[in-house]
């Protein structure tokens, strides 16, 4: 019989970590190194598979997750996430899984359910509390390459991430159609962003090029009856950027270094509300 709601919390206290992995993979998004280590056969040859494009052997890796499953007839809760520092850890969890993260060894462990959407959680909040010190971020968005440079074009659901992407010409480069990597360049005093693809997608279902590419502009989509470029103002802007940008960390220095790069990023890169219809001579306009 499947555990409930309050089985599924003693099964994270009562399982014993494993202490070492005999499948390991290093993955690679946004330059950072992540190696996943776990027992089971199985379920590394799914991971394997799902970062098929971001796995990376010739780097040393930067952090460490130790990945245990929880054993099948435990049913996950349903349960929004959840992300706090306690002591010198981070706990992150959710219905699904529970992990611990050490910041300064660099080393963590996961217990969570055999489902990939979990350890994709567990991977997004640690870049979020990574790139928060180093002033990027994720954002609902998706994100192409196009002669050399990068454009992100953001909204929540249904704002059109998925339909600008399908529409996309043939010389662009997808780097998500779902969720975009920014990382800050450059001095503090004169920055550069630069976005990265991820593993993380939307309903395209597909993958984006492990590759990168200067940024140049950031985009809030909106459907319309034409296609059109409207500028925003500063305040607007941020207000905008912040909506989208992903985070989950109830942590009063961090969310104070989360708006401090947004209000950095406005400040360096342009932000317009593109209105489009569903035509790809929107892509016309993206240069």
């Amino acid at each position: 019989m499947a555990l409930a709601m309050h089985g599924l919390a003693n099964t994270f206290r009562s399982t014993q970590r494993t202490q070492a992995g005999d499948y390991r993979l290093s993955v690679g998004i946004g330059g950072t190194v992540v190696r996943l280590s776990t027992t089971d056969r199985s379920f590394s040859q799914m991971l394997a598979d799902r970062y098929a494009g971001f796995l990376d052997t010739s780097a040393e890796p930067e952090f460490d997750l130790q990945v245990d499953l929880l054993p099948p007839d435990v049913e996950a809760e349903d349960a929004d996430a959840h992300v706090s520092m306690v002591g010198n850890r981070w706990i992150l969890q959710r219905g699904d899984f529970r992990a611990e993260w050490d910041p300064v060894s660099r080393r963590g462990w996961v217990r969570q359910a055999a489902s990939p959407y979990s350890i994709d959680s567990v991977l997004r909040i640690l870049h979020t509390l990574l790139l928060a010190r180093r002033g990027g971020f994720l954002v609902h968005a998706a994100s192409a390459i196009r002669n050399g440079r990068a454009f992100i074009f953001a909204g929540r659901s249904e704002a059109g991430k998925t339909t600008i992407s399908r529409l996309a010409p043939p010389g662009a480069t997808l780097l998500t159609d779902e969720m975009s990597y920014v990382c800050r360049e450059g001095s503090v005093k004169n920055p550069a962003y630069r976005a990265f693809g991820t593993p993380f997608a939307g309903e395209l279902a597909k993958a984006g090029e492990n590759v990168s590419a200067p940024l140049a502009a950031l985009y809030l989509l909106a459907k319309g009856p034409v296609n059109k470029i409207e500028p925003l103002g500063h305040d607007e802007a941020i207000s905008a950027l912040m909506q989208n940008i992903l985070f989950f960390a109830h942590d009063r220095e961090i969310v104070k270094l989360v708006f401090q790069s947004a209000c950095e990023f406005v400040e360096r890169v342009p932000i317009s509300r593109l209105v489009f219809t569903p035509d790809a001579r929107v892509w016309e306009m993206i240069v």
